[in-house]
């Protein structure tokens, strides 16, 4: 019975927008190289991602940022990686200082507006714990003037995708340096949905973050994409040109599955928070990340949520869900 409310509230929530578009399919090579498009385009994209994967320290690394800039608790400072899209190349990110040494960096969701998570920043500020919520690519004051959602971070484009989140983690990184550099030595990345595999991502990465929080959880990028309500029309514009696996494979560099073993030996602590009615992040794709942790013997702590993916955001699942994670944060941290 809980089944069948919590589906078609979350059915209700995730219709909300109206202004989805379905994009056409496009393998975006351009987006991954200099250069002109393969012919192959398929065949490039395939081995593109093997190699990013095996070669992950390369290419999630960035040539140090000189311009950031702070104003009124508004940070700004240019991405490290340019997009065509000069809007996108400028991140902006929202300072919460507290603790002078302990800070949470903040990612919201996909489509989250410039408000989105300044509540739970206030939260982790109650708990003592200062907060920089960063804004994602294509997201707010990044989003370029033709769009109405931030349809390029994740669409039918498959290159662009990569190129997007990737950005994302590079910008991530790029806004640890700033908070370095304002004497901060103890750091956690919070990240929810799709800020949840940037957070993995950054955390694999960046030795300085030692606690992470992943709120929503999948092993692939691509099945979520496939199976989840909220990215029906991103499906369609994937069907009938690319299958499940092919896109598993071409989007492995933005999955987390391919990037639990880098965590092994290193001592970091992760939440893992998984919605036992989520119809976005099905609960069999969470159910298979909290047995890799077990596997790998990761120290990782999880929570589970009585409700969905979209009403997770929703009171009193939303308050339920902050203290859980300030919590965390605070005692690991």
């Amino acid at each position: 019975m809980l089944s069948r409310i919590f589906y078609k509230w979350e059915l209700n929530l995730s219709r909300r927008d109206t202004n989805r578009v379905v994009r056409p399919f496009d393998w975006g090579a351009e987006f991954l190289s200099d250069g002109p498009p393969a012919t192959d385009q398929k065949s490039y994209l395939m081995g593109f991602a093997a190699r990013v994967v095996r070669e992950s320290d390369a290419y999630h690394s960035y040539a140090p940022v000189g311009d950031f800039h702070m104003e009124g608790g508004h940070l700004t400072f240019t991405s490290p990686l340019r997009t065509v899209s000069p809007a996108n190349n400028t991140v902006h990110g929202w300072f919460f200082p507290k603790d002078p040494a302990r800070v949470v960096l903040v990612l919201p969701q996909w489509n989250a507006d410039a408000q989105s998570h300044i509540a739970l920043c206030k939260m982790l500020n109650a708990f003592g714990l200062s907060a920089l919520r960063l804004s994602l690519p294509y997201h707010d004051l990044r989003m370029p003037a033709e769009l109405k959602r931030a349809d390029y971070m994740l669409s039918s484009n498959l290159g662009r995708t990569l190129q997007s989140i990737r950005q994302a983690v590079l910008d991530a990184r790029a806004a640890l340096d700033w908070l370095e550099a304002q004497g901060y030595r103890r750091f956690a990345v919070l990240g929810t949905s799709i800020g949840s595999c940037v957070a993995l991502a950054t955390v694999a990465h960046d030795p300085r973050v030692n606690v992470a929080v992943q709120n929503h959880v999948s092993p692939y990028f691509a099945d979520v994409v496939w199976r989840g309500i909220s990215t029906r029309h991103v499906r369609q514009g994937l069907d009938g040109h690319v299958t499940l696996d092919e896109l598993r494979d071409i989007w492995m560099p933005i999955s987390p599955q391919a990037y639990f073993h880098k965590l092994q030996g290193t001592g970091k602590k992760s939440l893992l928070v998984h919605a036992l009615y989520d119809y976005t992040f099905l609960p069999d794709l969470s159910v298979k990340v909290l047995e890799e942790y077990k596997r790998l013997g990761l120290p990782h702590e999880t929570f589970a949520l009585r409700c969905g993916h979209y009403t997770s955001g929703v009171f009193p699942f939303n308050v339920t869900l902050g203290l859980a994670m300030s919590r965390f944060i605070r005692r690991n941290l």
